[in-house]
């Protein structure tokens, strides 16, 4: 936030040397200009930066303790006339200290996947052309979205829920569309893959990501999907980080390195996602390293600064999980049931 600072935003509380306020003010639908440009009042505003994946929160930094505490005091718990008439909650965000190998933020960016040393993780460049790019993107534009608090999306196939991370196979909706057919044929050639051809994908989401939105660190839900998961980038380009938690028991000894993006009890790889990319997770990258997209607006990729696009697409192919583990009350049996018609099988 400050320099080349590295923080960690806590739970709410107040403290003496703070330049950093988190706000609750329902946040949805204002630019975080627009924020800045009313904290801006009562002093330089470093930045401001979503504080979670709900909207409805931010945190505004602050050059000087003396302006976060009048921005404090002037503006908690009153309606803010330049916000839309929000009430605006305001608490100082703690700064928590940091381990020594945390100091430095930044983790090393690759260009293709084999550096990050990841098993289970592809990436192919140009996987589509120009002019097939354009054709998706008329393509999706053509057909309704469904909002979210900071993007859109688009379900074939099967709805994804996010309340539940998960699918209900039981209400499909019909064969995903022709205009990915060509990708699904592309994808049954995908190289260094050999039972390619025998993949079936039967669920897309379609995400339209506006510039500086990201997404949650996660594992897509073992239970709804099985093992391969393919993302198509399309119109912007992005980073997507991977982390390891060390705890787990699905480690790879090749990747137990000490180096300085490595925390404390995660591992943590980078790569850059250009558009028309395709990015394959499967084996040890789909089930044990959640991904996330950070919120950046801007992203340092090795020597270079890229921008992001005014949108970003990402077209998500799985195969729902139509048979999953039931529960059962003897040890060492397994027992699989069907996830549409409830019935058991051997």
């Amino acid at each position: 936030m400050h320099g080349t600072e590295s923080h960690r935003f806590g739970g709410f509380g107040f403290g003496f040397g703070c330049r950093i306020l988190r706000a609750l003010l329902g946040a949805v639908g204002l630019s975080h200009d627009t924020i800045a440009s009313v904290f801006a009042a009562f002093g330089e505003v470093n930045g401001v930066f979503a504080a979670d994946e709900s909207g409805a929160r931010v945190i505004v930094s602050y050059c000087d303790e003396s302006s976060a505490r009048a921005a404090l005091e002037a503006l908690d718990g009153h309606p803010c006339p330049e916000l839309g008439g929000r009430t605006l909650h305001i608490r100082y965000s703690v700064l928590q200290p940091t381990a020594p190998d945390q100091i430095n933020d930044s983790v090393p960016v690759s260009l293709v996947a084999s550096d990050l040393n990841i098993p289970g993780l592809y990436l192919l460049h140009d996987f589509v052309s120009t002019k097939e790019e354009e054709e998706l993107l008329a393509s999706i534009d053509e057909r309704p979205w469904k909002s979210l608090a900071k993007r859109r999306v688009q379900h074939y196939g099967y709805e994804f829920c996010y309340e539940t991370r998960n699918v209900n196979t039981r209400q499909h909706l019909g064969e995903l569309p022709s205009f990915v057919s060509p990708i699904l044929e592309k994808i049954s050639l995908f190289p260094d893959l050999d039972n390619a051809a025998s993949i079936v994908l039967d669920q897309l989401t379609v995400n339209e990501y506006p510039p500086g939105v990201g997404l949650s660190p996660h594992i897509d839900t073992h239970s709804a999907f099985e093992g391969f998961i393919f993302s198509l980038s399309l119109a912007g380009p992005c980073i997507m980080e991977f982390r390891r938690y060390t705890d787990g028991d699905w480690l790879n000894n090749n990747t137990k390195t000490q180096t300085p993006e490595n925390g404390s009890n995660f591992l943590r790889r980078a790569i850059y996602l250009p558009p028309r990319s395709m990015l394959l997770l499967s084996g040890e990258a789909r089930y044990a390293w959640h991904h996330y997209i950070p919120h950046h607006k801007i992203d340092l990729v090795q020597d270079s600064v890229i921008r992001r696009g005014s949108r970003r697409v990402s077209f998500t192919f799985r195969k729902v999980l139509e048979l999953i583990l039931a529960n059962v009350t003897f040890p060492n049996i397994v027992i699989l049931r069907d996830k549409k018609t409830g019935f058991f099988t051997d």
